[in-house]
C-alpha cells in the first residue's frame, strides 16, 4: 500500500499538517505529495513547470482537493484534470470547508467522486482520513491511465 501516492492540493499550511497527520496516526504512510495551489497541482499531474522531469507513472491512486485555492481554485482544477485524456480518470475526492451548495453540486458535475467537507474536531477529522485511506488505498480499484 505504501507505493500509492496521494497527491493533497491544500494551501494552508495547517490544513496540510493536520491531514498529514490524521494519516500516520492511522497508519496509513503512503507518499504524500503536496501542492499549494492549483497551477502547482497540474504541473505534478501533467509533468510541467516545478515538475518538469519527473516519471510521469508515478501517479496518485487519489487526489485531495481543496476548493479555495489560490492562482486557480479547486474547480478549476477538477475540470483540467477531468478534461485532459491522461488524467481524467484519475479518482479526485473534494476535500473542502466550504457549506456552499452550489460547490457541491458543480464539483459532482465537473466530475468529482466525492466531496467531503473538513470535519472541524481533530478525532472526527482523523477518523474520516482514515476511512478515506482505508477506501481509496486498499478497497477502491484505482482506474487504468490514459484509457
Amino acid at each position: 500500500m505504501e507505493d500509492k501516492v496521494i497527491l493533497l492540493v491544500e494551501d494552508n499550511p495547517d490544513d496540510v499538517a493536520l491531514t498529514i497527520r490524521a494519516f500516520r496516526k492511522s497508519d496509513i504512510s503512503n507518499k504524500i505529495i503536496v501542492a499549494k495551489d492549483g497551477v502547482e497541482a497540474l504541473d505534478y499531474l501533467f509533468g510541467t513547470g516545478m515538475h518538469a522531469g519527473r516519471d510521469m507513472k508515478d501517479m496518485p491512486v487519489v487526489i485531495l482537493l481543496d476548493l479555495k485555492l489560490p492562482k486557480m481554485d479547486g474547480l478549476e482544477v477538477l475540470k483540467s484534470i477531468r478534461q485532459n485524456e491522461f488524467t481524467r480518470l484519475l479518482p479526485v475526492v473534494i476535500l473542502t470547508s466550504s457549506v456552499e451548495e452550489k460547490d457541491k453540486i458543480n464539483g459532482y458535475k465537473l466530475g468529482a467522486n466525492s466531496y467531503v467537507r473538513k470535519p472541524i474536531d481533530f478525532n472526527q477529522f482523523s477518523e474520516a482520513m482514515k476511512l478515506l485511506g482505508l477506501y481509496w488505498l486498499v478497497w477502491n480499484e484505482p482506474p487504468p491511465l490514459g484509457k
